[in-house]
């Protein structure tokens, strides 16, 4: 599992608290299996996103994309905003980063 991430990697895995890095790898476990193999792989992803996101812009990108499904003009500024997209953007490209490596 080692070759999967840099040390810089784990470095910026430490700096997500240790329940969102959970919660993260619990949810991927429960999309995609759970198994250990999954555990491998979802704790891959979420370290792999937190090379690329800080954990500010993931918390920001997060409260977009959940606020997003609000339905109605309540949503639309988590939707549709410069910011909601800009910061959901760079969430997607994480994770298809972290997809291409971990998966």
């Amino acid at each position: 599992m080692a070759a999967f991430f840099s040390t810089s990697s784990v470095k910026a895995a430490a700096d997500y608290p240790t329940s969102v890095v959970a919660e993260y790898v619990y949810a991927c476990m429960k999309a995609n299996g759970e198994n250990r193999n999954m555990l491998d792989r979802c704790s891959c992803s979420i370290d792999v996103i937190a090379s690329i996101v800080t954990y500010d812009h993931y918390v920001t990108a997060a409260t977009f994309k959940e606020m997003g499904l609000v339905s109605g003009e309540k949503g639309v500024l988590f939707r549709e905003s410069a910011p909601a997209k800009a910061a959901l953007t760079e969430l997607k490209r994480a994770q298809a980063e972290a997809d291409v490596r971990c998966f």
